[in-house]
């Protein structure tokens, strides 16, 4: 195994944008929109423990490079029987920010299942997922 080389690579401008869902009873997607889980702020800990997550992604990831992130945002899209979330990481970087996405989405939603679960023990996370990456060497890349 080993870190692949990317000491060659021109810096440019990347983005990767990652998606997935928690399926929760909506009784409890309701308690989280009027913000009356006993843990507290469920998307506002979500979207901390995404940031968190993306800027650590090296340290939990074999291999994966560290970059500099610039810009972090998590949004959260709550609906009848889910909550989907969506992550978009941007910098300048030899390599992209696929990873770091990844891991905001999922953290997010484990997040969200920890703090729910007294609640629910049927939440269900699935589909993450890349949706876009922009830059690099092999161009943009759109999740049909």
């Amino acid at each position: 195994m080993k870190m692949i080389d990317v000491s060659a690579k021109k810096i440019t401008e990347r983005e990767a944008i990652a998606e997935g869902e928690i399926y929760l009873k909506s009784e409890v997607i309701g308690l989280i929109q009027e913000k009356k889980i006993p843990k507290g702020d469920v998307l506002e800990a979500a979207k901390i423990a995404g940031i968190f997550a993306a800027k650590k992604t090296p340290e939990i990831i074999p291999l994966c490079h560290p970059i500099p992130i610039e810009s972090a945002e998590l949004e959260f899209y709550l609906e009848k029987d889910k909550i989907r979330i969506v992550s978009a990481i941007k910098g300048s970087a030899k390599t992209g920010f696929e990873m770091e996405a990844l891991s905001a989405v999922t953290a997010a939603a484990l997040t969200i299942y920890d703090m729910c679960k007294p609640l629910d023990k049927d939440m269900e996370i699935s589909r993450i997922r890349l949706i876009k990456k922009t830059g690099g060497k092999s161009g943009t890349y759109v999740r049909k």
